[in-house]
């Protein structure tokens, strides 16, 4: 594999003309640096160099290469500029609004990463399960479940995220465990609900194709973190995010149940009013959360 080092230490011995005077330049002792010229040159099947006791000359190959190598170590440098200029340009305040559970249990430690890596940035985290609008809303960005219905908006996909039936062991040993969607109903449903909108009709598919199943309990909210407290303290079956859910699950806390009957997928979108709050912070964190919720998924016993 060719070395960033070994391409740098190339181009200073043709600058220079010397190998020793290169090496000075690099804090190597000549020995190393023929070592590492010689290690090039093994590597491209090529002689780079025609070397004399007083001259240093580049064979025609080495011609060819050195014009390729001066591009690409300006190509990294112009990379790393960028990524240092990026550093520089993330501050400010990001206004971020985020679901409650989703916020309080996986996003959080994760906005913590973020402000370590950039100390000039200020987050204003804003948490809550009502959808509102963003033009009216004191914030620059949103996370959201679900499919956007408004063009207006500026949206970045994040991920589509798993939706899982899910209960505490210490339920299951006292109600037993469905095994299919139906057997639902005859347990206590722990319910979710937005503006007196109460989700009680939940969808499966399965060999038989799509199914809903109306289901019912005697608890319910609007605040998604209660729900999931409520499933981990095993007072009934829960259908949430996987995101929500993940510590729990890899916690055993909760137990995943009909995975033969996969709920409908959420979207995930982060979402902003209008191309003007599109900031280079935001746009980190949109490469940061995808990043986030792929390594997330990818540990879950989905």
């Amino acid at each position: 594999m060719l070395q960033v080092q070994d391409l740098r230490l190339f181009q200073q011995i043709v600058r220079s003309g010397n190998i020793s005077a290169a090496a000075r330049q690099f804090d190597f002792t000549p020995a190393a640096a023929s070592a590492a010229l010689k290690r090039l040159e093994q590597h491209l099947g090529a002689a780079l160099l025609l070397r004399s006791t007083r001259s240093l000359k580049l064979t025609p190959a080495g011609e060819v290469f050195l014009q390729h190598c001066q591009n690409a170590l300006e190509a990294l440098e112009q990379g790393e500029q960028a990524l240092k200029n990026l550093a520089v340009d993330i501050g400010g305040e990001l206004r971020l609004a985020a679901p409650s559970d989703l916020g309080r249990n996986w996003l959080l430690p994760k906005l913590d990463t973020l402000l370590a890596r950039f100390p000039q940035l200020k987050l204003r985290l804003e948490l809550g399960d009502r959808v509102a609008g963003l033009q009216r809303e004191p914030v620059d960005v949103a996370l959201r479940y679900g499919a956007l219905t408004d063009p207006a908006l500026v949206a970045f996909f994040i991920a589509e995220v798993p939706r899982i039936v899910c209960a505490a062991p210490d339920y299951l040993a006292r109600a037993g465990t469905p095994t299919q969607p139906l057997q639902l109903q005859q347990h206590n449903c722990l319910l979710y609900m937005i503006e007196e909108r109460t989700f009680d009709r939940w969808r499966f598919s399965g060999p038989q194709g799509l199914l809903q199943v109306n289901v019912a309990g005697n608890r319910s909210s609007n605040d998604a973190e209660l729900v999931r407290r409520w499933a981990v303290a095993g007072h009934g079956i829960a259908l949430k995010s996987a995101l929500d859910m993940a510590a729990d699950l890899r916690a055993g806390h909760v137990v995943p149940l009909l995975q033969d009957y996969p709920a409908p997928k959420l979207q995930l979108h982060l979402v902003c009013a209008s191309r003007h709050q599109v900031t280079p912070a935001v746009l980190v964190l949109r490469d940061e959360l995808r990043a986030w919720v792929s390594a997330e998924l990818a540990t879950l016993p989905l």
